[in-house]
């Protein structure tokens, strides 16, 4: 008989973010308006699960999501696209553009750049942490370390 695994409490804004990098995705790929698509976590996903590290969250624990941080993280992204977007565009080797990354690694580079580029309270360490730990939920080492190579670079270009 196995035992129940001890719940494990996720802070509000790491919940938040995992949210705006789905929220992100489902936006992208099924074309929503940003608005309509933060509605629709408000109303069904928060409380509810989402699917991440180790699957679902446990309702309890999505019920913590900062749901302001969430709807800053995805109207700040979806309002700052174009400069987020050069921000990361230039960091990418050599021949490559954005639309060749995968949808969900977008997300995941566009949140945490919108963060490095418009939210200086929050600091360099924790931004990249957080992302590198989200894309670790979604990716391989190698797509993690990815992430982490071009977000270290982001950040030294928007914060020095």
């Amino acid at each position: 008989m196995t035992q129940a695994q001890p719940k494990v409490a996720r802070p509000s804004r790491t919940v938040a973010r995992l949210a705006a990098v789905q929220a992100l995705y489902q936006m992208e790929v099924a074309g929503a308006g940003v608005e309509a698509v933060v509605r629709e976590f408000s109303d069904h996903r928060f409380g509810g699960a989402l699917d991440g590290e180790g699957g679902p969250v446990a309702d309890d624990q999505l019920a913590e999501a900062d749901e302001a941080f969430f709807g800053e993280l995805v109207r700040g992204v979806v309002l700052n696209q174009a400069a987020i977007d050069q921000a990361v565009a230039k960091r990418l080797a050599t021949n490559w553009r954005l639309e060749r990354l995968d949808a969900t690694l977008r997300a995941t580079l566009r949140s945490a750049t919108f963060e490095l580029m418009c939210r200086p309270d929050v600091p360099t360490e924790v931004v990249l942490n957080e992302y590198v730990e989200l894309a670790k939920a979604f990716f391989d080492k190698s797509d993690a370390g990815f992430v982490n190579g071009a977000l270290d670079a982001v950040a030294g270009d928007l914060r020095g």
